[in-house]
């Protein structure tokens, strides 16, 4: 049987190949930034090689999945399953989300997660002439973090505040009275993620705000169907490429409805 480890450092290339391997932008070091919040499984074969991985982001009481690949030659043979068993382990009691991809759902709904909403995945090369971003957005920095990390627990019920110190030591950040987001390398270019706003009009100003300090430069953003924001995004020239199926098992969230996450950090951390 193909023995399961924790994931570490060493592995971090294999990562990376079988992230590409399944058509994912991922580079090392957005590999790393994942490793740096969460534990992680490998599965390692007769060589030594990675041939799956899985990984555990807890924040608080609630935790993601994440990072659940299976080498393609291995597909349909139960090492999926082995590895999720093994994160969900390490979630302890935590209630868990995730983001299926069609091909993990009918493992993911056996294990008892139910599907909740979609993600849809913007990205592209902006534009141009952009809208105005409509509301005053400054720069933030360290100083904003408490004030960030009130702001995404409200409006995921998760305490992420590892998760925002982490991509803010080497992000961006942009605050608007109402809302913050964050800007971070990522895959082909920037992913602008997380953004929680009090309106829709505040998420608005932010993505503005954002997108004209990255004319000619590739952007993602993953966010909601639900949310609008969809014209917009095609607006400054990032079009709908694909996405996901949100999905959770356990208690839903504790959200304050003062604030709603307009764009994830990632599918792989929310």
């Amino acid at each position: 049987m193909i023995p399961i480890v924790p994931f570490d450092d060493s592995h971090l290339a294999d990562g990376v190949r079988l992230s590409q391997q399944a058509g994912w932008p991922h580079r090392r070091e957005d590999w790393a930034l994942v490793l740096s919040i969460s534990t992680g499984v490998a599965a390692l074969d007769a060589e030594g090689r990675v041939v799956g991985t899985a990984f555990c982001s807890a924040f608080g009481d609630r935790a993601a999945l994440n990072m659940i690949i299976v080498d393609a030659a291995l597909r349909g043979q139960g090492l999926g399953r082995r590895l999720m068993e093994a994160v969900i382990a390490l979630a302890g009691d935590r209630a868990l989300s995730l983001v299926a991809t069609p091909e993990g759902r009918p493992l993911y709904e056996k294990l008892g997660f139910a599907a909740t909403d979609e993600i849809v995945q913007h990205q592209g090369e902006v534009v141009r002439h952009l809208p105005p971003p409509g509301l005053p957005v400054r720069t933030g920095g360290a100083d904003d973090l408490d004030r960030i990390a009130a702001m995404d627990r409200a409006a995921t019920g998760a305490d992420r505040r590892a998760l925002l110190t982490r991509i803010a030591a080497s992000g961006r950040i942009l605050m608007a009275e109402g809302g913050f987001a964050m800007l971070r390398e990522f895959g082909r270019g920037t992913v602008l993620g997380p953004l929680a706003a009090d309106t829709p009009l505040t998420a608005r100003a932010l993505i503005a705000a954002a997108a004209q300090g990255m004319p000619g430069r590739f952007l993602r953003i993953d966010t909601r169907p639900g949310l609008g924001l969809g014209p917009l995004l095609q607006e400054i020239g990032l079009p709908h490429v694909g996405g996901g199926t949100e999905m959770h098992r356990g208690p839903a969230p504790r959200r304050d409805n003062s604030f709603t996450t307009h764009a994830l950090a990632s599918q792989a951390l929310g």
